[in-house]
């Protein structure tokens, strides 16, 4: 669904699978780029907010509290298209960023590589 097209009216979404704390994974994808971004929590209504309040909203499990990305840090991110997985346990959400999406100042918060082996020996 587009974000902001309504689709969602009542907050829930009936396809999404939660977890025991009623959360699913975001992915956030820069729109332009394709670039993976950062993952968050969203649950019925931080996905709510996200899709009608065009900004990207998580709910933060450490502070057990609603954050909207970019609030304290200026870094916001604005939805352009939001897609669930075929599992339904996890959501896509293509977006706009201003500035960077890390934490750390990074633009993504995926720079730590990871050895893999290249499979000759499968």
């Amino acid at each position: 669904m587009k974000a902001g097209d309504g689709a969602m009216t009542d907050g829930s979404m009936p396809l999404l699978k939660k977890d025991a704390d009623g959360l699913v994974a975001a992915v956030i994808q820069d729109d332009a780029t394709g670039d993976v971004l950062m993952v968050g929590y969203m649950d019925d209504e931080a996905l709510r907010r996200t899709a009608t309040e065009g900004r990207v909203t998580f709910w933060s499990r450490s502070r057990q509290e609603y954050w909207r990305k970019g609030d304290t840090s200026g870094n916001i991110q604005v939805p352009r298209s939001i897609a669930l997985d075929c599992d339904g346990d996890a959501l896509l959400i293509r977006v706009d960023q201003t500035g960077p999406a890390c934490h750390t100042g990074a633009r993504s918060c995926f720079f730590t590589p990871v050895p893999v082996a290249d499979g000759s020996d499968a």
